[in-house]
């Protein structure tokens, strides 16, 4: 298992850089450690790999385009494949660290085509409003369930035929929530077909231009919409403003610049898209209740420790 303090992302995006072991066996198992992480919350990101995971301590609060979970310690949940979704968490006297599967469907699906993918994965990711699932212990259905996860986790990687037992575990797991769903998976999804597409689309064009001024009409152009247009999916996928994004994922960038170089203060508030250093820091401070210099120093001072 490894242990994990921040995200990686895929270059000019946020869909999740995942470090596969090896890339003909698409699964990880990783602690993350959460409290380590710079701002108290994970940003919205996506990936192709399933996420499946259990709260060891602390709580989490996941928010996906139409739903908001919170997540006890104790309990465990499911992403889905290719869903848009953020974390939150907050410092307590409890620890927050979460365990977590990341594997690729074609996992446990085999070959794309195979019985196995067409029967008993595809109901499952092909079910666009199914975002994320919630298992908490006071449901004995669930309890179950979440035993399973939390024991593949005691599934040792130095053991012989370490990859077909974990195979095989999330197999046991997977099949237990296609249970427990199967009442629902013919639900139609409220969310616009290819919306999730489009906003995908307008944070990659943000992620690949954050340093330069962005009109709403150039970001709607990016998707292929009207500016109105371009509101509404922002509001709807991540219940902000294109403005607010934009604003929040340049002041992650110049939070990732401050804490891992040396450039000047003043350089990385223009190079992240910020007019004037008084404007810079002021936003700055508001955003993570640090200066830049204090921030930098905090963290430089963290890496080394």
């Amino acid at each position: 298992m490894i242990i994990t303090r921040n995200l990686e992302f895929q270059m000019g995006s946020k869909e999740e850089k995942l470090p596969y072991a090896a890339s003909n066996f698409p699964y990880i198992a990783s602690q993350a450690e959460l409290d380590y992480y710079r701002e108290p919350f994970v940003p919205w990101h996506w990936h192709k790999a399933i996420e499946l995971f259990f709260i060891e301590s602390g709580q989490l609060t996941y928010c996906t385009p139409n739903k908001t979970m919170i997540f006890p310690a104790g309990s465990a949940g499911m992403v889905n494949s290719n869903v848009l979704h953020m974390t939150k968490f907050q410092a307590g006297k409890e620890k927050n660290i979460q365990l977590l599967h990341i594997f690729d469907p074609q996992l446990i699906g085999g070959s794309c085509g195979s019985l196995m993918e067409e029967k008993y994965v595809m109901p499952i990711i092909t079910a666009s409003w199914l975002e994320i699932i919630g298992l908490y212990p006071d449901n004995p259905i669930q309890a179950g369930i979440i035993d399973l996860i939390y024991q593949t986790f005691q599934l040792s990687e130095d053991e012989f035929g370490y990859e077909i037992n974990i195979r095989e575990a999330l197999s046991r797991i997977w099949i237990q929530l296609l249970k427990l769903l199967s009442p629902n998976l013919q639900e139609t999804t409220q969310l616009a077909n290819g919306l999730t597409d489009k906003i995908k689309l307008m944070m990659i064009y943000i992620h690949e231009h954050f340093s330069e001024k962005i009109s709403i009409g150039q970001l709607a152009a990016s998707a292929f919409l009207s500016e109105r247009e371009c509101y509404r999916v922002f509001q709807t996928c991540l219940h902000m403003t294109p403005v607010e994004y934009m604003k929040s994922f340049r002041l992650q960038m110049a939070c990732q610049m401050l804490a891992d170089g040396q450039k000047p203060i003043t350089e990385i508030g223009y190079a992240c898209g910020f007019g004037n250093a008084s404007y810079f820091g002021k936003n700055f401070r508001r955003f993570t209740g640090y200066t830049p210099m204090e921030y930098r120093r905090k963290w430089q001072n963290r890496n080394k420790t």
